[in-house]
């Protein structure tokens, strides 16, 4: 089985990070509105990064690590620039 840890892009521009063992599923619920949490008034959703693991603590670690980032340390997770997550982490300007 695997676990995915998510990250949306909502319509006020934020993001969501989340982790779940269908993405298919959890997307269409994030979109449907069909729970009442953070992305449900801030719809529609866009799923900006997925990755897979083959462990859900994995998953769940990825999730609480990735939270506790800023926003240029998210956006160059979704862009791929692994360079800038290792400059922004060292400047202390991504947090965490």
């Amino acid at each position: 089985m695997a676990f995915w840890t998510y990250m949306l892009r909502c319509s006020d521009d934020s993001f969501y990070v989340g982790h779940t063992d269908d993405l298919e599923r959890r997307i269409a619920e994030h979109r449907s509105g069909f729970y009442t949490g953070y992305t449900y008034k801030r719809r529609p959703v866009t799923l900006v990064w997925s990755q897979d693991f083959t462990e859900r603590y994995e998953a769940k670690v990825a999730e609480k690590q990735i939270k506790g980032w800023g926003r240029p340390k998210k956006e160059a997770l979704i862009r791929g620039d692994w360079e800038a997550i290792s400059l922004l982490a060292k400047s202390g300007s991504g947090r965490s």
